[in-house]
């Protein structure tokens, strides 16, 4: 077996773009320390709008395909080599957004069932084997469907590759130490809307969002972890930029197919909901995992 890197972190995103908006800075700056990081996207975005009025003929498979093209230069942006699509290339879906009639495709991600669709994540645990998984929140975050979905498999697979009666050609069992949820301080978001409004004259969106439109914000006491990825936000906002069909960039903010400017972070924030925590406050994801440098040095 080819020897692992010391540290190995596990990324599980419903679409190209959701990774380098909610992890962008985190995963540029562990693959620069050298940690093993694998993205497993769900779907290809199928379904998602179109920003560029020279694209907007882009749909369905030929969008995926386009979009697939992005997540390689996204990924190329932020140092990451190993990324995946959940099953392979068109398994899964685009979802569609809540209550629409493509939540009832029977190829979507949403119409899965939970264990088959975990399955494949089982297979890719056990072959990185991962000390630490980010994913969303119980509601995907905001709720669409494919990040709910997400969350689900995600948290089944974890489940499973960790049990020796649950497919043995898959690998051998891999418990993940430590199961990190996307977030952000409230707090933070409300300071960061405070600055949005004074600078939104200068800047190419018309209107600002809210904070109820960014996913994952909650009181700050939920927070455990922050990222701080400041000396990789040059490379954040470059694979942001390269899911062109999905993001305009005007750093420090961005905005999606609504044209509603909302901020770039560039500190990540997480709350550990499996495992140990290193301390009330982490900045390390890997703190007190024992093997790894973090802990060595510790």
């Amino acid at each position: 077996m080819t020897e692992l890197p010391a540290r190995r972190l596990l990324l599980v995103h419903a679409h190209p773009d959701d990774e380098s908006i909610n992890n962008g800075a985190t995963m540029a700056r562990y693959a620069a320390e050298g940690a093993q990081v694998t993205l497993v996207t769900c779907t290809l975005g199928e379904r998602g709008e179109v920003i560029p009025p020279e694209l907007r003929h882009l749909t369905g498979a030929a969008l995926g395909a386009y979009r697939r093209q992005e997540l390689a230069a996204a990924m190329g942006e932020l140092g990451v080599a190993d990324f995946r699509l959940l099953g392979g290339a068109g398994r899964y879906q685009d979802s569609g957004m809540r209550g629409l009639a493509d939540n009832d495709d029977p190829d979507c991600l949403w119409q899965a069932g939970l264990d088959a669709a975990a399955l494949h994540l089982v297979a890719v645990i056990r072959e990185v084997r991962p000390q630490v998984l980010v994913t969303y929140d119980d509601n995907g975050g905001y709720g669409h469907p494919d990040h709910v979905k997400a969350h689900r498999v995600a948290m089944r697979a974890a489940d499973l590759a960790a049990d020796p009666a649950v497919g043995a050609e898959l690998g051998a069992p891999w418990r993940i130490a430590k199961i990190y949820w996307n977030r952000v301080p409230r707090s933070v978001a409300d300071a960061a809307f405070a600055r949005l409004q004074e600078d939104l004259a200068g800047l190419p969106f018309e209107k600002a969002a809210t904070v109820a439109d960014v996913p994952g914000v909650v009181d700050d006491e939920r927070i455990t972890a922050a990222i701080d990825g400041t000396a990789h936000a040059a490379a954040k906002a470059a694979a942001m930029r390269a899911h062109a069909t999905q993001i305009t960039v005007a750093e420090p903010w961005f905005a999606l197919s609504n044209d509603l400017a909302q901020p770039l972070f560039t500190t990540e924030y997480y709350e550990l909901v499996r495992g140990e925590a290193a301390g009330p406050q982490e900045s390390d994801l890997f703190g007190g995992i024992a093997g790894t440098p973090a802990e060595e040095s510790a």
